[in-house]
Parts: C-alpha cells; structure tokens; sequence
C-alpha cells in the first residue's frame, strides 16, 4: 500500500504536541512530508525536529510534496487554505472551528464535494473511548429518547495568554469558538444532530478586563481584551428536546468543569468520567464501565480516521456537514447576546 503523504499548515503547539505525533504514530501507512509556517525559523526547526523532508513559508508549495494536509492555523486562514488545498486535489483535515462563518463552511463543503476529496475537522472529542461507547449506548437504546442534554467546558481562570487566542480579528471570538465548541459538537453528536429550533444565548468577558487579573496560563492584556472569555445558551430543537451549554475561560469556581451529560426517557449518561444511569426493576442503578486498557490520546485515533478515510478504508466520524451545524450554533449565540432575543432556526 502506498502511504498517505501528509503535509502540515501551521506549526504551532497543536501541531507539534497532537498531529505530528499522531500521524507518526501510523508510519507504516501515512508520513508527514511537509510542513508550512509563515515564520520560516519555525517552519525550519519543526522539519529538522520531526525529520520531515520539506518545510515552506508558503502553503501553495507544500501541495507539490504531499496527499493531503492538515490545517493549524488561527481561525481567519481555515476557510482560504482548505478550499486551495481542496482545488489542488488534496484531502483536508482541518482544526476546529471549520471556518469563521457558516458561508465560509458551506464553501468548504462545496469545494470538497467539487474535488470529490476528504473534507474531516478535528472535533477530536468525538474520539475520546468515553465519547465513544456513551454514541454506542445511546444508539442501542440505554437511554431510551434523548430530552435534555448539558454541556459544560469551563476552566478557573485559564486565559490563553499565548499565540492568537484572544485575537478577535484572527479567532473570530473567545472561550466559545475555541474551547466550548468541542463540547457543544460532542453534545449535538450525542443527540444525533436534531433539528434546531432556536438558540438563545449570552456572551461575557467582563472578568477578564479588570484592572488586577488573576491567570493561571500567562499574561494577556486586559485593556485590549475584546472576545468572549464566558458564554451561555439554551437550545430549542424541533423534536422538544434541548441543550444548555455554558463555557468559560475564567470562571470564579472551585475546578474546572468539562463534561457532557445526556437525560433521556429510559435513562442518562455522563460522558467525563462515563456512567450510564437507569431506573429498573424497582431500583436505580448506576454503573461505570471498566476499561480493560488504558486508551491513547484522541488525536491518535483521528489521524488513523483521516489517514483511512482518504484511503477509503473508513467513513468519516466528524462530516463537514455536521461541523457546519456547529458553526450556525455559535453564530447564533453571538447574534442573540448581541441583539437580547433568541435566534430562529425555522
């Protein structure tokens, strides 16, 4: 079998801490043979670092050197380097969010559809062993009707105060579009993507532009802190079922919080740590798996899911469609904080 030749855009941490690693994992089928930065000395040095052949400052010349490409660049770029990746024939990973907007992602979509190429964005909760066996419980009907899911990615005081991530123009927003994304895509997936009927939402960063900051991962500046360091929402779909969701950066609570959790008619689940909760035979039971191995890092599993895909070997477990649907969540979050009335989906 001929391996995947993989090409790296943006050679940033998550990059070198979980794709590189991921992929090299999988060395007898795929290899990274080329990595593109817009800073050359880093470019230069992850190429030396990984043993990868060439390095490029300019993402159009990696195209000449590899199968496909994995995209870790802020947010602004994802849109215009997957769709030239997807023109140019290459299958596209690309780090969440999809895009900066719901047209961006529909574009996407239509480029990748047009190229007939692979299309995966790297929602890697989805491949979590939790997230994983929780979709097979529900599928098999544990939980009977899904009714009310929660969804919760708050950290204590943990404002990235490195690279981009409070860069409004370049993110596109703050602790929503970076962090709680994740979990507002595992819940949606959770409950099998129902049909949205309306999403009320507010948005925050008034914690982080006091004058006296208390941060746990680095220095920012609050007088230019202009994205969303807390959001919240409620979600109303079609079927009655709903969401709350609420994530932070810089929540004044005793732990962080990551977790996702699914009430149904016959039962719920908790996804971090996995428990699965039901009322029978006159009794509530609860009962937590046992892993008979302790499981890799899901990125290891999503490289395998890209690599494969492209191969044709598997089916995608993150499809753009679905990532898209998340980027219309988070757009009508802002919408309704800005204008204080929910956002209509019907």
């Amino acid at each position: 079998m001929t391996k995947l030749r993989i090409g790296l855009i943006g050679a940033g941490g998550i990059a070198t801490t979980r794709h590189l690693p991921s992929f090299q994992t999988w060395h007898e089928i795929a290899e990274v043979t080329a990595v593109c930065d817009v800073n050359e000395e880093r470019a230069s040095s992850v190429a030396k670092e990984f043993s990868i052949p060439f390095h490029t400052t300019q993402f159009e010349e990696l195209f000449e050197h590899v199968d496909a490409v994995t995209i870790c660049t802020p947010n602004k770029f994802h849109a215009e380097i997957a769709i030239a990746a997807l023109q140019a024939g290459k299958h596209v990973m690309c780090e969440k969010p999809m895009a900066m907007t719901a047209i961006e992602c529909q574009d996407m979509i239509d480029a990748a559809e047009k190229a007939d190429r692979v299309l995966l964005i790297a929602y890697h909760f989805r491949y979590t062993k939790e997230a994983r066996a929780a979709k097979r419980f529900i599928q098999e009907g544990e939980i009977g009707r899904p009714l009310v899911s929660r969804a919760q990615a708050i950290r204590r005081r943990k404002v990235p105060g490195w690279g981009v991530f409070t860069n409004k123009e370049l993110q596109g927003g703050g602790s929503l579009i970076d962090f709680g994304c994740h979990f507002l895509d595992l819940a949606l997936y959770l409950m099998d993507f129902p049909e949205i009927a309306e999403v009320s939402g507010g948005t925050y960063n008034e914690l982080s532009r006091q004058a006296e900051i208390v941060n746990q991962w680095g220095y920012f500046d609050p007088s230019t802190f202009e994205v969303d360091d807390h959001a919240t929402a409620y979600i109303k779909f079609k079927d009655g079922s709903t969401l709350l969701f609420e994530t932070s950066w810089a929540a004044n609570l005793a732990d962080d919080q990551e977790t996702v959790s699914v009430s149904g008619t016959q039962g719920g689940i908790d996804i971090f740590p996995l428990k699965l909760y039901q009322a029978k035979y006159g009794m509530l039971l609860d009962q937590e798996p046992y892993w008979i191995s302790d499981e890799e890092d899901p990125g290891i599993p999503q490289a395998l899911n890209f690599i494969e895909s492209c191969q044709g070997r598997q089916s995608l477990v993150v499809k753009p469609q679905e990532a898209m649907i998340v980027s219309k969540v988070i757009e009508a979050i802002y919408k309704s904080s800005e204008t204080g009335k929910a956002v209509s989906f019907v």
